[in-house]
């Protein structure tokens, strides 16, 4: 095992959530409108577990944020969600 992708399987598409190596199934789109103009939004991936979670952690920073079901696609033009940044620190599982 690669410690490189944080252990996740190439290929794979890993919830955003920090420490989660779950798939996701759903996407958390969102934009911080202090620094992103209306046209440009973020994504971040989430498992079944962290969807709301995460709609409800961007949501309290009074970001506009939605969340759509995500298919994994093996198209290159699919977004990159393994680039954002994992926005928070586990706690408590």
């Amino acid at each position: 095992m690669s410690m490189l992708g944080g252990g996740q399987e190439p290929g794979g598409t890993p919830c955003s959530r920090a420490g989660c190596r779950t798939d996701a199934s759903w996407q958390v789109i969102w934009r911080n409108p202090r620094i992103h103009t209306a046209d440009r939004r973020k994504v971040w991936l989430a498992c079944d577990e962290h969807a709301e979670y995460l709609r409800d952690y961007l949501a309290a920073r009074d970001f506009p944020v939605e969340l759509a079901t995500f298919t994994p696609q093996s198209d290159a033009s699919q977004t990159d969600a393994s680039q954002e940044p994992r926005p928070v620190a586990a706690e408590g599982g």
